[in-house]
């Protein structure tokens, strides 16, 4: 199971049965999971869809955001 974490309060955002982080932000996505001020530190997103997505005030340092599509993604903060 994995977790995605408020980076300020550590409260749990959004829960998955995914094998990893990569996964559950991906799947988060799709079900439109508002994921500002997640943690997703040191996140390999490489190549991930996550336009039009609120991650607004996320923790994105170290993430591995190559070649993911970030178009209409919230990224403020």
């Amino acid at each position: 199971m994995v977790e995605i974490k408020n980076r300020f309060t550590g409260s749990v955002i959004y829960t998955s049965e995914c094998e990893n982080l990569r996964q559950a932000v991906i799947e988060a996505l799709s079900k439109k999971a508002d994921l500002s001020g997640a943690n997703l530190s040191r996140a390999d997103l490489y190549g991930a869809d996550l336009s039009g997505a609120n991650l607004s005030r996320a923790d994105l340092y170290g993430a591995d955001l190559s070649r993911a599509n970030l178009s209409r993604a919230d990224l403020y903060g």
